[in-house]
């Protein structure tokens, strides 16, 4: 089984920025298979949505580090691990400026990024990128269009309804040939279908605590994306899944390992990566609370 973390990126772990180079090299060195970020432009003080179905927005989102620049301290770190997005909020971003942050990473990495999109839930956010809310799944169609366009062509361009690229030279390619693999969020049944249609990964979720057959429910959602491949004349086993492991406050680091275990063993999915955010106060509580994780799940 892979177990991967979530780096140092939110809340009182981003007062402690400088200390990312060295989480990531002795997570690598302890045998971790991959490192993780978010993606949180900002925290409205009267949000329209909250998160997570709640009215409220977490306080650990009050403080947030930028998420290209702490997958790259990670990557200056670092040899082996893959290095993963879960997610960035695909829409926000010009495709030619995301382009250039993803294959600066990959290059930089030697070709271990995993780029994670989704379109995020709070609108202010849109409204400080100066992005319509409305029609954001269509626009991250759109992004994606954009990105294979200008990863797999020279020179490239591309032109839609909602974003566009002018004519211009890419020389500059990802290591990851064609490109580096695109995992997309999804739980609604048009993001499924996207996931199968043209995701090469699926990033679900397992909250813990969380209902204990979780993963069955999980094993269902993964067929929705299976047949929405074989629709599209896609091979599903091509397309991977790496299950983010949500913990809430004060949860025994032994339930999270027990519910690693347990939804492994009721999807047959084998990779997964933690986020701790809101159980570790402080890098040095996040180094020994992973360490132990990979201790109970070796």
């Amino acid at each position: 089984m892979k177990i991967g973390f979530s780096l140092p990126q939110l809340g009182a772990h981003a007062r402690e920025a400088a200390r990312i180079p060295e989480f990531a090299a002795a997570m690598e060195k302890a045998g971790a298979d991959s490192l993780w970020v978010g993606d949180r432009l900002m925290a409205a003080t009267d949000p329209k949505v909250g998160y997570a179905g709640s009215a409220t927005i977490p306080p650990e989102f009050n403080q947030v580090l930028d998420p290209f620049l702490t997958l790259a301290l990670a990557a200056s770190a670092t040899e082996r691990v893959r290095l993963g997005a879960n997610v960035l909020i695909a829409p926000l971003y010009p495709p030619a400026i995301l382009a250039r942050a993803l294959t600066t990473l990959d290059v930089a990495s030697g070709g271990r990024l995993i780029p994670g999109f989704g379109i995020g839930w709070s609108p202010e956010e849109y409204e400080a990128a100066g992005v319509p809310f409305t029609k954001r799944g269509a626009r991250l169609e759109q992004t994606l269009d954009a990105l294979e366009a200008i990863w797999t062509t020279d020179p490239a361009e591309y032109s839609g309804s909602l974003v566009s690229v002018p004519r211009h030279r890419t020389e500059l390619k990802p290591v990851q040939k064609p490109r580096p693999p695109i995992h997309l969020a999804a739980f609604t049944p048009a993001a499924m279908e996207r996931v199968g249609r043209r995701g090469d990964g699926w990033l679900p979720v397992v909250p813990v605590p969380g209902p204990p057959e979780w993963g069955v429910q999980l094993r269902k959602l993964r067929g929705v994306v299976d047949h929405a491949a074989e629709q599209a004349g896609r091979d599903p086993g091509a397309i991977e899944t790496i299950v983010r492991v949500n913990v809430k406050s004060g949860t025994p680091l032994e339930h999270v390992a027990d519910a690693v275990r347990r939804t492994a063993g009721q999807s047959g999915f084998d990779d997964f990566f933690i986020d701790l955010t809101y159980v570790s106060a402080s890098v040095d509580n996040l180094l020994d609370d992973a360490h132990h994780l990979l201790a109970l799940l070796d």
